[in-house]
């Protein structure tokens, strides 16, 4: 159980020591509107209404808690409940998030939509959103990163958006994100970042859990509906950490193990990994203070994760607020766990999870075999693995 001092974010946008604002002045005034709009929208009921309504009829809310019967007798232990926002209108949690920031922008008077994606979702979530409002849409997204998320690409195309090719640097998320900070800070009179994730400056990490939080407030009645009591585990994979937040935020105040797995690539000790609080320290980037994979001299260190969108070198700042307040657990998953939950929820299931959320349903057989036979687990699948066939065929040598 939480025992919180003083309300987080502070008025600076910190989770304690974690957050912040670090941005160049240009930004300031635009991060200050969007601060000070979003305050006065939370408020509103027509635009809280007008949300709620895109929930239930566009987006597709709420998705179902489901009792994963098959998966709960083939690993034995704990009954294992997904919750199931890869039933999310375009695939994952991503358009939870995207829509109420593509509404906010219109609200602004902006007539252009920019934002950053790894796995491709957040960037079909954001060309969705602007479809729908009628903004312009640009996209920023590594070589990598385009190469193994073909599919989405192509989607977002689809779409309308204009998808911008990132070719420096790991040419993964990291570097996408660095792009759109650059265009955003040109273009922020009458563009708005759409940022996918807990991270970032005040107000993102805030705004974004605020969005997502339909998650965790869905799954607590739904479980005690079914259950008539409240779950002992809650587990989600953590890139940025927006799933993950979205379904803990509503669970904190109670005595619940909660945990975040990281991507563990090929092992912590080969350096290639995206485990930040395995292998992370404390340091400023892309807008905030967070936990970081840096050099003793602060350079950003590469990253890896068979899973595109868990390949990031930072972690949203409420996440390191959790963690030193012994609130959340986190754990990492390796490539080869990762893709052996693929396999597994496919097989006994008939559901196919992307490749993030295969990070948590690795952790959830691990934990659910220790666990007794009445006892309860909820993960949260955050994605399908549509968008991850191609990939994984690829790395198991199969041709399509």
């Amino acid at each position: 159980m939480i025992k919180k001092t003083k309300k987080v974010p502070d008025s600076r946008g910190h989770f304690g020591r974690y957050g912040g604002r670090f941005v160049p002045e240009t930004l300031i005034p635009a991060l200050a509107e969007l601060e000070e709009t979003y305050k006065k929208l939370k408020k509103d009921k027509t635009f809280q209404q007008e949300l709620d309504l895109l929930r239930n009829n566009y987006i597709g809310r709420p998705t179902p808690l489901y009792f994963a019967k098959n998966l709960t007798e083939r690993v034995g232990g704990a009954k294992i409940y997904l919750k199931r926002e890869d039933l999310c209108h375009t695939g994952a949690h991503k358009i939870n998030n995207a829509i109420g920031q593509t509404l906010l922008a219109k609200k602004m008077g902006k007539t252009r939509v920019i934002a950053e994606t790894g796995a491709g979702q957040h960037g079909v979530a954001t060309a969705t959103g602007a479809a729908l409002v009628g903004l312009e849409c640009e996209i920023y997204m590594g070589t990598d990163d385009m190469k193994r998320q073909s599919l989405n690409v192509f989607r977002m195309r689809l779409l309308g958006a204009k998808v911008t090719e990132v070719p420096t640097g790991s040419r993964t998320l990291k570097d996408a994100i660095n792009e759109a900070l650059r265009d955003w800070t040109t273009n922020v009179r009458h563009t708005h970042y759409v940022l996918g994730t807990v991270f970032g400056p005040h107000p993102y990490p805030a705004m974004v859990r605020d969005f997502q939080s339909v998650i965790g407030t869905e799954a607590r009645k739904q479980i005690l509906r079914a259950e008539g009591k409240l779950p002992d585990c809650l587990i989600a994979c953590v890139g940025g950490g927006s799933n993950s937040i979205g379904l803990f935020c509503a669970f904190l105040k109670d005595k619940i193990k909660m945990i975040g797995v990281e991507a563990g690539g090929l092992g912590i000790e080969s350096g290639k990994h995206a485990a930040r609080f395995a292998g992370g320290s404390l340091g400023v980037f892309q807008g905030c203070m967070s936990y970081l994979l840096q050099d003793g001299d602060g350079n950003v260190l590469g990253t890896h994760s068979v899973s595109a969108g868990l390949d990031y070198a930072s972690i949203g700042p409420e996440h390191c607020y959790l963690k030193d307040l012994k609130a959340i657990e986190y754990t990492y998953a390796t490539d080869d766990e990762a893709l052996k939950a693929f396999d597994l929820l496919s097989r006994t299931e008939g559901i196919t999870p992307a490749l993030e959320s295969a990070h948590a349903i690795a952790e959830t057989v691990n934990v659910a075999e220790k666990m007794p036979v009445d006892a309860i687990i909820i993960v949260n699948l955050s994605g399908r693995g549509d968008k991850d066939v191609m990939e994984v065929a690829r790395i198991k040598g199969i041709e399509l």
